[in-house]
């Protein structure tokens, strides 16, 4: 029986020399590894309280609106600034080289609402905890971060101590 990391497709050398990239297409381009992944999302989640799944851009989206649709939840988009048409609330995190601003429409979340963050992979946890206090911003409270792929020698789960973290598969970052 196969597993969800036989379905991913490491990559060397991209998008740089010297990195390995994990890449999810694997699961998304086989309905079996498809099926496999978003039904552990779905056990990770079955007894978690949540009223909200939010999906980082972009390969969270994919994952996260199956997770939304099957948990009957409102799916929540976190995105790159410029990309959401009505009023947003925004946060500017750093990059391992430079910076970036991710949004959320402003009525997306509403006070008390319990959140699940949503994406395809945990690195240094940057854009995660950035979401998290967009999340946190608006009155939410992060119930969860899930994700595909941990590359757990990149130390993702200490950027985000204090926050549930759960991950299907884990790699080396390197």
């Amino acid at each position: 029986m196969k597993q969800i990391e036989d379905y991913i497709i490491s990559v060397p050398d991209f998008p740089q020399p010297g990195i390995l990239f994990r890449d999810v297409t694997g699961i998304l381009s086989d309905a079996d590894g498809l099926k496999l992944t978003l039904d552990t999302l779905y056990k990770v989640l079955e007894n978690v309280e949540f009223d909200i799944i939010a999906g980082l851009e972009a390969r969270g989206f994919l994952f996260g609106v199956s997770v939304a649709e099957h948990f009957h939840k409102p799916f929540v988009p976190v995105r790159k600034k410029g990309k959401l048409p009505r009023e947003t609330v925004e946060i500017s995190y750093d990059l391992e080289y430079g910076q970036a601003t991710m949004e959320v429409h402003k009525d997306a979340i509403k006070p008390g609402q319990r959140v699940v963050i949503v994406d395809d992979l945990l690195a240094t946890g940057g854009t995660a905890k950035a979401a998290a206090s967009l999340v946190e911003k608006l009155g939410g409270k992060v119930e969860l971060c899930a994700f595909v792929i941990e590359l757990f020698d990149l130390h993702g789960r200490e950027a985000l101590n204090g926050y549930r973290v759960e991950s299907l598969t884990k790699f080396p970052g390197h």
